[in-house]
């Protein structure tokens, strides 16, 4: 194992890329082909982002799922704790409280469905509920039969509360996802030809 910002990655199982290619996290539509997309028959917010993979990047959505909410920037762990103290006031879930669940989980989300080339993470709540994709992409109509992954949210809220709450959580949002694909990007992903 190694420590990379504030979270372990389990990293006997990979190796992890040197070759970086351009870290642009750009902000796309939800693929059509997410299982997130149908999720919810109405969503307060949709979401997705995608960044270009190297060449020989893993495939596997989960190991992506787990590096990239491994290698968090210091920042977001930091915004997290003050999430925690403000949210654990109004009898919310925490952060700190989902990572100790006995649910299977990446971080502090919980597995829902696992997939050939997506995972679906998510937690519902009594005040909303969301759904957090990791998608591998390749485009094989790319000349260079680039691959991408694909972090896309869809969060549902139940009240005022959870609309209120997700007004003022949205932009910290988007800043923690680009960040975390950054961070993922920057540090290296892991290899397929690593993988035991």
């Amino acid at each position: 194992m190694r420590l990379l910002g504030s979270r372990i990655f389990e990293a006997n199982t990979y190796q992890v890329t040197t070759m970086h290619v351009n870290s642009s996290v750009v902000a796309v539509a939800i693929p059509n082909e997410s299982r997130v997309r149908q999720a919810y028959a109405n969503t307060n917010l949709a979401d997705a982002y995608e960044l270009r993979l190297p060449e020989g990047a893993i495939h596997d959505p989960e190991a992506l799922a787990r590096f990239i909410f491994s290698t968090q920037p210091l920042w977001v762990s930091r915004l997290m704790w003050l999430r925690d103290l403000i949210v654990g006031r109004f009898g919310l879930k925490t952060a700190h409280g989902l990572r100790r669940s006995a649910d299977k989980r990446i971080g502090l989300f919980r597995i829902y469905e696992t997939h050939q080339t997506e995972v679906i993470l998510g937690e519902d709540d009594t005040h909303l509920d969301f759904r957090v994709s990791v998608l591998f992409r390749s485009k094989p109509r790319a000349e260079d039969g680039a691959s991408f992954v694909v972090v896309s949210t869809v969060v549902h809220c139940h009240n005022l509360i959870g609309r209120l709450y997700i007004f003022f959580i949205a932009p910290f949002h988007r800043m923690v996802v680009k960040a975390g694909l950054r961070r993922a990007a920057m540090l290296g992903w892991p290899t397929q030809a690593s993988r035991l």
